[in-house]
């Protein structure tokens, strides 16, 4: 309003293009006032489905259609009344006298800040969803040197992954351990029973194994897993990637049940611990340091039963 000497827009612009209601906003502002700041949000999670655009790349959509706007980067904050205060003293890094009024919309920062300066409320007449606009792109690839460039861009502006997996040692009482084999292993190696933790789906480690091999073996009667150690594995999918896999191995107590082959596993047998643990019967190369694990779980275990007898 023309009573404040600065508008400040804050916003995060997570879109290809600037849309009207973006449009709306920043010209509201800036024939308002004659000195205009827009804040770009910026998470410290990089390349989300709700983050997918770096600040650079918004600040330079934006100076496309407003080449003369003083547009900087705002760091997300855990706690609001830090980030309010963050946000008052970039304000004042820029200019040091005169009165300030925040823009946003009803779902934007508004309800979150906390600092000495008034907020505009701007009710836009254009209802359009970020959300919606990003989902709509992520359905449409393109055949231009332009989208291949802004992939690879954003695939290396992005933390290294590390994808949770979980494995279950499936034991009966007769010193046998369940596995499994897939099509695409080597002939005559098994592997453990498990898979990526799904986000979405599991509560806990546990709770992901637990359906892993509920999901693999046909809903076997199973009792409550035991961790026993994490492991990086040198999965051939990620072979010479930044990306990688870690994994919890879990040691399950078989109740009841005929193990049956199910999802993307072909071929589920026993086996006795023994010949595994020694080698005679051989895993696939990346389950190898899970043998290892057991083994020394084991050994651990048979180590304190010992001293407790004694």
């Amino acid at each position: 309003m023309k009573h404040a000497d600065i508008g400040v827009v804050v916003g995060r612009f997570q879109v290809h293009n600037l849309h009207e209601g973006h449009h709306e906003l920043i010209k509201t502002v800036m024939a308002n006032h004659d000195k205009v700041i827009v804040f770009l949000g910026v998470s410290p999670a990089k390349s989300t489905k709700r983050n997918p655009l770096d600040f650079k790349s918004r600040e330079l959509m934006l100076r496309q259609s407003y080449p003369n706007l003083t547009v900087l980067a705002l760091q997300d904050c855990g706690n609001d009344d830090e980030w309010s205060k963050t946000l008052d003293t970039k304000i004042r890094e820029v200019y040091a006298i005169g009165d300030v009024a925040l823009y946003g919309s009803r779902d934007g920062f508004i309800p979150h800040y906390t600092g000495q300066f008034p907020t505009v409320e701007l009710d836009s007449r254009h209802n359009v969803s970020g959300s919606e606009i990003r989902k709509s792109l992520s359905n449409k690839a393109q055949g231009t040197a332009e989208f291949r460039h802004g992939m690879v861009y954003a695939t290396f502006d992005r933390y290294p992954i590390s994808f949770t997996c979980v494995d279950g040692a499936v034991l009966d009482e007769k010193g046998n351990i369940l596995l499994g084999h897939k099509k695409s292993d080597p002939k005559y190696t098994h592997r453990f029973i498990g898979g990526f933790v799904d986000i979405n789906k599991d509560e806990s480690l546990e709770n992901a194994v637990t359906r892993e091999v509920m999901e693999e073996t046909g809903s076997l009667g199973i009792g409550k897993p035991t961790y026993i150690g994490s492991a990086k594995v040198e999965d051939w999918r990620y072979r010479d990637e930044q990306d990688g896999i870690m994994t919890s191995l879990f040691k399950i107590q078989y109740i009841f049940g005929r193990p049956t082959a199910q999802d993307d596993m072909d071929e589920l047998d026993w086996f006795k611990l023994e010949a595994v643990l020694d080698g005679t019967i051989k895993v696939v190369p990346e389950h190898e340091v899970l043998v290892k694990l057991l083994k020394a779980n084991l050994q651990q275990v048979a180590e304190k039963k010992q001293e407790a007898t004694q």
